[in-house]
């Protein structure tokens, strides 16, 4: 077998033996194995040869989840070689590539194809597998998240076999596979539902946190993509508002010299030193975050959709993410806009909002309900455990349901409670993996054993 493999580090931790670490620095982990597989046969055989010598298995690939969901101590698969287009079908909208691609190439193709996503979250940098396993979604009145999207996946199972699975093809795989947090197998190739390439119009403006509370409905159904952003200690927030243009509009995007001083020089270098500066001095969020409000100004662009749903992240921080009914969204934000004051808590990033429809993922966070979703961050420089606490609090209370690639605190009998069909994602996974070939701590922690 070709494949390209060996033991030890897939990054390098500083001053540490080697090993892995996520993006965000939360998660390590010091597989005994590394491999790189080029295609589905070498997955196989590396997920049967690891099964039979009693190595756990996961897969990894751009490691932007908070959680530990592709932690192990035995066999790491990197996907970042499973990473060719196999077939666009402009005709059936449809576009199947392998399932290490990162987005960012997945927008690449469809453009060249005159084809686009329906809608994307607001990073490009996650593989396609890693995109859809953990739930990642943008905002949308009437678009779910990438996991909605998915036709057919093709799975490596845990002892080596190639399972292919759509709603006509073992369906019940499927409905679990589309969002399967790693632990039903090694996603090789995934088809997804696609439509001919569309503009966006972009409509950003700063505005006071309690008119977006009052007009809220009004601006998320007039919306096809609603979102904003709350400075905490603040009344203000950042609204974005994106709508495909009339007919016969044209690109008119950011200038260049405008879009690299806001998106590259404003929103990551300066706001890096503005954090840093928080570390350094705490009792000066508050009027960082003002002036960072205020800073902001309106602007209108329209370019083509994944460059105007994406945008530069390099600001490295800390994320917990809840999924709420819809309804409930305003009371949730009042109630945390109290919460930093009360507790004493310097929060330097905003909480950002956004909005789905109901979808019937098994495992989406949307699953059933129209959802809203309150995202709350702090810079990866300072602590973020007693925000979190005192935010999720709330957030459960509100029936929140929290996304499965970024930190939350609840386990399998309360999960139990938040997703009709966890058992049913349960029994399938028993079915495909009895020996928990793909299990790791986390996944017991939120799942349960197998």
């Amino acid at each position: 077998m070709a494949v390209r493999e060996r033991w030890g580090a897939t990054r390098r931790e500083s001053g540490t033996a080697p090993g892995w670490r996520n993006w965000a620095g939360t998660q390590g982990a010091r597989p005994v194995r590394t491999a790189r597989p080029r295609n589905t046969a070498e997955v196989a055989a590396l997920v049967a040869d690891a099964a039979d010598r009693g190595l756990r298995v996961k897969a990894v690939g751009s490691g932007h989840s908070f959680t530990g969901v592709a932690v192990t101590d035995g066999l790491h698969l990197l996907m970042d070689a499973l990473d060719r287009p196999i077939g666009v079908d402009r005709r059936r909208g449809l576009v199947t590539v392998e399932a290490g691609m990162p987005l960012h190439r997945l927008n690449r193709l469809l453009d060249a194809h005159g084809m686009a996503l329906t809608n994307m979250g607001d990073i490009d940098r996650q593989t396609v597998s890693g995109a859809i396993s953990t739930g990642t979604h943008g905002t949308g009145r009437s678009s779910g998240g990438l996991s909605a999207q998915v036709t057919a996946v093709e799975l490596v199972t845990a002892d080596g076999s190639v399972l292919s699975c759509s709603a006509d093809r073992e369906p019940e795989v499927f409905a679990a596979a589309r969002l399967g947090l790693g632990a039903l197998g090694v996603l090789c190739r995934v088809t997804l539902r696609c439509e001919p390439a569309f503009l966006l119009r972009a409509v950003e403006m700063p505005m006071p946190l309690d008119r977006v509370l009052e007009e809220l409905d009004d601006m998320v159904r007039g919306n096809e993509h609603m979102e904003f952003y709350w400075f905490p200690h603040t009344d203000r927030t950042l609204t974005k508002r994106n709508n495909r243009p009339l007919g016969g509009a044209r690109r008119a995007p950011v200038p260049r010299a405008r879009a690299w001083f806001e998106d590259e020089f404003l929103s990551n270098t300066v706001y890096e030193g503005v954090n840093r500066l928080g570390c350094a001095v705490p009792a000066a969020i508050p009027r960082l975050n003002a002036v960072a409000a205020r800073a902001l100004s309106p602007r209108v662009y329209t370019d083509v959709s994944h460059r105007v749903f994406t945008s530069p992240r390099r600001v490295v921080f800390r994320e917990m993410e809840y999924a709420v009914p819809r309804a409930v969204l305003p009371e949730v934000l009042r109630e945390l806009r109290r919460l930093p004051e009360r507790h004493g808590e310097r929060v330097g990033f905003p909480v950002e909002v956004r909005f789905a429809p109901a979808d019937d993922v098994w495992l989406s966070t949307a699953h059933g309900r129209e959802s809203a979703y309150v995202a709350v961050h702090q810079y990866h420089r300072r602590p973020h455990a007693g925000w979190f606490r005192v935010a999720e609090e709330v957030l459960i209370a509100a029936g929140g349901r929290p996304h499965w690639g970024k930190l939350h605190r609840l386990g399998a009998e309360e999960l139990g409670h938040l997703y009709p069909r966890l058992d049913d994602f349960r029994r399938v996974r028993s079915r495909l993996d009895p020996a928990g070939v793909f299990g790791n701590p986390h996944l017991e922690r939120v799942l349960g054993p197998v």
